[in-house]
């Protein structure tokens, strides 16, 4: 499944269009769909990442759902999580945590 992103343009088109095309034509165009790293790793390793940083929002969110959609289990993203709580911090890991669970959701 080929990424597609259009926030960029959707959202800062007028305001700063260079920077909606770096996102939106390189970042989410070439770089994620990039085929030397297999797109479930690529969406582990950004959500890795954003947590690393402490980023815990809306773009947060959309990565870990991307995760889910490309095949990242509950169990597996809890795995990675909790490694990487050790390296980057359990508030972080918390933080999450939370996130996670609403996209993992049951039923």
């Amino acid at each position: 499944m080929m990424i597609k992103q259009t926030a960029g343009h959707d959202n800062l088109g007028a305001f700063a269009p260079e920077f909606a095309h770096f996102n939106d034509d390189i970042l989410f165009g070439e770089n994620w769909n990039n085929t030397d790293i297999d797109m479930k790793i690529r969406c582990i390793i950004t959500v890795v990442a954003l947590m690393s940083q402490g980023i815990t929002d809306k773009s947060l969110y959309y990565h870990l759902q991307n995760a889910k959609d490309h095949g990242v289990t509950q169990k597996e993203i809890a795995a990675v999580v909790t490694h990487v709580a050790f390296y980057a911090g359990w508030p972080k890991a918390w933080a999450v945590f939370n996130l996670a669970k609403e996209i993992w959701k049951e039923g």
